[in-house]
C-alpha cells in the first residue's frame, strides 16, 4: 500500500479508536495533539501485539482492563516534587504575597496527576504561614492517579531529586520534616493532606471550579490541540475571581489565543497571568 494511503487508513484507524473510547467510556481524546495521540497509540498495538489499530477496537469494547492501561498512557506524567524550582522560588517570592491581599484563598491544581505538585505546594503555603487560610484542590480524570496522589506514597530513590529541588526553590526546612521513611517508599505527612480536596475533573467535559484565586496546570496542555486549548482556558478564565492567578507551563502561554487580551502577563519566563476581564 503506498505510504499515503497507509497513512489515511491510520488515521481513519485512530479516528475510530477515539471515538470508541469516548461513546464506551466516556473518555474524550479527539482533541488532543495529533502528533501525541499517533505516537501512542503505535506504542498501545505493538505493546498489545497486533498489526493494526483497528484490532485494537473490539478488544477495547470488552476489556476494561486493556482501556484502564490506554489511559494510563495517554495520561502518563513527567513530575516531581518542586518541579522547575525557579517557579516554586516566584510563586514563594511574588505570588504569595499577592494572595495575601484575600482573608481566605481557593487553589485550583488541574491535573494533578500522582500529587506531587499539590504537596509542594502545600509545603511552600505552610512555610509561608498561609496554608490554613487556604483551601486547595487538586484534580484530574485518572482514578488511579488521584488514589496515589490521596495516599502520598512515593518511592524513596525519589528523594534525592526531591530535595535538591526543595532546597533550590527558597525551602526553608528541612525536607524530610515533610515526610516519614518506610523501607523503600516515603510518606508524606498527613498534615499536608487538611485542606486538599482530590476530586475526579476532566477538563475536556467537565466545567467550572469557580471563585479561584490561583490555578496551576502546567505542562498539561501542550498535549491539547487549539480546540481543546481555547476550550480549557476558557473554562479556567470562569473559574478565576477578577484578579485571580492563572500559571500554565514553561512551553505554554496566551499569546495565540483570543484570551490575552483577558488577562495580563505577570512573568513571561514562567507563564503567570493576571485576569483583568
Amino acid at each position: 500500500m503506498p505510504d499515503k494511503e497507509q497513512h489515511m487508513m491510520e488515521e481513519m484507524e485512530i479516528d475510530l479508536l477515539l471515538e470508541t473510547i469516548q461513546r464506551c467510556y466516556g473518555y474524550d481524546f479527539r482533541d488532543y495533539a495529533r502528533a501525541s495521540v499517533r505516537r501512542k497509540v503505535r506504542d498501545i498495538a505493538s505493546t498489545v501485539g497486533v498489526t493494526h489499530i483497528s484490532e485494537l477496537i473490539p478488544r477495547l469494547i470488552h476489556d476494561q482492563q486493556l482501556f484502564s492501561s490506554i489511559v494510563g498512557i495517554f495520561s502518563t506524567p513527567v513530575t516531581e516534587m518542586f518541579r522547575d524550582p525557579p517557579f516554586f522560588k516566584l510563586v514563594r517570592d511574588s505570588v504569595v504575597p499577592y494572595l495575601r491581599t484575600w482573608p481566605f484563598v481557593r487553589i485550583w491544581l488541574a491535573g494533578c496527576a500522582s500529587g506531587e505538585e499539590v504537596y509542594s505546594l502545600a509545603i511552600l503555603l505552610k512555610e509561608e504561614g498561609l496554608y490554613d487560610h487556604c483551601t486547595l484542590f487538586a484534580t484530574d480524570f485518572v482514578d488511579a492517579s488521584l488514589h496515589k496522589a490521596k495516599e502520598g506514597i512515593y518511592p524513596l530513590r525519589s528523594m534525592k531529586t526531591n530535595i535538591a529541588n526543595y532546597q533550590n526553590s527558597g525551602g526553608r526546612a528541612l525536607f524530610s520534616d515533610y515526610y516519614h521513611a518506610d523501607y523503600e517508599s516515603v510518606i508524606m505527612d498527613a498534615g499536608l493532606r487538611e485542606n486538599i480536596t482530590f476530586a475526579n475533573h476532566n477538563l475536556v467535559t467537565d466545567g467550572v471550579f469557580s471563585e479561584m484565586h490561583l490555578i496551576l496546570c502546567r505542562n498539561v496542555m501542550i498535549y491539547f490541540n487549539s480546540n481543546l486549548q481555547s476550550r480549557v482556558l476558557n473554562l479556567f478564565h470562569d473559574s478565576l475571581l477578577h484578579g485571580g492567578l492563572l500559571a500554565l507551563g514553561s512551553k505554554e502561554s496566551l499569546h495565540h489565543h483570543e484570551f490575552k487580551d483577558r488577562f495580563i502577563e505577570l512573568e513571561p519566563a514562567w507563564k503567570i497571568y493576571r485576569k483583568i476581564v
